[in-house]
């Protein structure tokens, strides 16, 4: 591995042939400086992320991939999407979209090692890759990541050059939990065993849920993702002290960020050990607490597309769906508000349009009320997302609706 400066990374990165696949750390840790860089010296490339933020190059000679799409990516004309399971994206990095070079963002350097801190996601399975077929894996130190433990150490070795960039990472903005959230946080929490193992992903209702959850006791956490929430729990007590807390990237507040630096409590997985569904299926009494934009009363999520066009992708969700349903005492629950305040339109509707993100789930919650799926007939399950999730203002255009679909709705 060798030091060097940005002038010197462009010169080499200038070098390279044809239009590379460009492989770069996403969600909160993307490598701005080094990207910046490798902008500036290729004409063409392929930028392949996961949850692209806000601040990517989008310009003339530069296509986008991803298999989850972010607010940096949604909407850019010629987007290449990849629907996939995010437990096989290292599949696709290492069969039909072999990479040229990789991006990391890491910890600055300690006894011939970094992490890659909050980022650890499909990183590794793209190194691997890059490796393999001679190609280059650049580092972005920064004494400002986080050194976490687990997959996310590597060795300097693995990477061929590095540059030195001192800067803070992303934070979420700061907001209020509405009473909406609140309430659906406290009805998923009645469901919630004791002892459970907790999977959440970012946004209000995980917020919510967590707070709900902080008088309890025995709770472990294996998850894709974490954020402040989690941490309260471990303030509170509420997390078992014997198991470690288990997830592959994670975004929040410094505050968070100098807990999960060097604490052997925290423990940074690649995708392909955090999102198996066999290895979620181990995890005793796993809930696995999702959102959508919307349900339909075949019980089917939608968490990817708005009117067709692709918002986020699979992300997750499929994966922990399956694990939780196979866990010992496991739940999968979806938690959405019963209308969706920005579009004016409520959330539960007759039939999806398009593609599905996830079926068969254990519970769906609104600040409505509850409607148990699994273990219910077809019928069964439209009645009760009419009656205990649906808006009242929608509910009776739904019951005729779904008689029109074949339901028996009262």
């Amino acid at each position: 591995m060798r030091l060097i400066s940005e002038s010197r990374l462009a010169a080499v990165l200038s070098g390279l042939p044809g239009s590379p696949r460009v492989v770069a750390a996403g969600n909160f840790a993307t490598p701005w400086h080094a990207l910046r860089v490798l902008d500036g010296a290729i004409a063409d490339y392929r930028l392949f992320m996961l949850n692209a933020q806000p601040g990517v190059p989008d310009r003339a000679g530069v296509a986008l991939e991803s298999p989850f799409v972010g607010a940096g990516m949604r909407g850019k004309p010629g987007l290449r999407y990849f629907p996939s399971r995010l437990s096989l994206v290292p599949l696709l990095l290492k069969g039909t979209l072999l990479p040229d070079v990789v991006l990391a963002h890491t910890s600055a350097p300690a006894d011939g090692t970094v992490s890659l801190g909050v980022e650890v996601n499909v990183l590794p399975a793209a190194i691997e890759a890059v490796r393999a077929r001679g190609g280059l894996v650049i580092a972005q130190f920064n004494p400002r990541m986080p050194y976490t433990y687990g997959d996310s150490v590597l060795a300097l070795e693995e990477f061929d050059y590095a540059i030195e960039a001192d800067e803070p990472l992303s934070t979420p903005a700061p907001r209020a939990l509405g009473d909406v959230a609140r309430t659906i946080g406290e009805r998923v929490a009645g469901l919630v065993p004791e002892d459970a193992t907790l999977q959440l992903g970012i946004g209000a209702v995980p917020d919510a849920v967590l707070e709900s959850l902080r008088a309890r006791g025995g709770l472990a956490v294996w998850s894709e993702m974490f954020s402040d929430g989690v941490f309260d729990l471990e303030k509170a007590g509420a997390l078992a002290s014997d198991t470690p807390i288990t997830a592959s990237f994670a975004f929040g507040t410094e505050e968070l960020y100098d807990w999960v630096d060097r604490n052997p409590r925290i423990r940074m997985l690649r995708t392909e050990k955090t999102n198996d569904p066999s290895l979620i299926a181990r995890q005793p009494r796993l809930v696995s607490i999702n959102s959508a934009l919307q349900v339909d009363l075949f019980a089917q999520a939608n968490a990817a597309r708005v009117h067709g066009t692709i918002y986020s992708g699979f992300g997750g969700q499929t994966d922990f769906v399956v694990g939780a349903l196979h866990s010992p005492g496991g739940h999968a629950i979806i938690a959405l508000p019963s209308w969706h305040p920005k579009a004016n339109v409520s959330t539960v509707i007759p039939r999806l349009a398009g593609p599905v993100t996830s079926f068969q789930h254990s519970y769906v919650v609104s600040e409505q009320g509850v409607a148990t799926i699994w273990g219910h007939d077809s019928a069964t399950q439209a009645q009760q997302l009419v009656d205990h999730v649906a808006h009242p203002d929608i509910r009776d255009e739904l019951r005729v609706a779904g008689r029109a679909l074949g339901f028996p709705l009262r």
